[in-house]
């Protein structure tokens, strides 16, 4: 089935959308005030910029700071989720199983059970992931077990 433009699940640069987290039950029940507290608290709301960030994928990882109930583990390829908030230079990893220190998105060390070891340089990821083995690389994403 091919998804309508401007839908959030609609393919970007030909790639379908990738499953990031998936809770459910009772656990989803807790998390869903969380995840609305964050909506309404994050910093950038008015803000977007494609590269280092503010973007999309600064507000996932945003949300996935908040909620660590999700262990978002997002994808190398996800260009800005590194993008410290209010300019921090260190804080936890979207999964919240580790930590990340990171100059304006554009220089940065992440270590991490889920994320496992990632350098940003210019806000691209190469890294490993020790948890579910595989390389992660700009562009090609992950190179090994599992899908993001």
């Amino acid at each position: 089935m091919v998804s309508a433009q401007g839908i959030p699940d609609a393919r970007w640069f030909g790639n379908g959308p990738t499953l990031i987290a998936d809770l459910r039950g009772d656990g989803a029940a807790q998390a869903i005030p969380k995840i609305t507290e964050a909506i309404a608290n994050y910093p950038y709301a008015n803000e977007y910029k494609l590269w280092p960030g503010p973007n999309s994928n600064t507000f996932v990882a945003f949300i996935g700071r908040a909620v660590p109930e999700l262990r978002m583990d997002l994808p190398s390829t996800a260009i800005g989720k590194d993008y410290p908030i209010n300019g921090s230079m260190i804080d936890r990893t979207p999964s919240g199983t580790g930590y990340q220190l990171s100059m304006l998105g554009v220089l940065g060390v992440t270590m991490a059970r889920e994320e496992g070891f990632e350098l940003n340089l210019l806000g691209f990821t190469f890294g490993i992931d020790f948890y579910k083995p595989a390389l992660k690389l700009p562009f090609v994403g992950r190179l090994g077990m599992g899908e993001n």
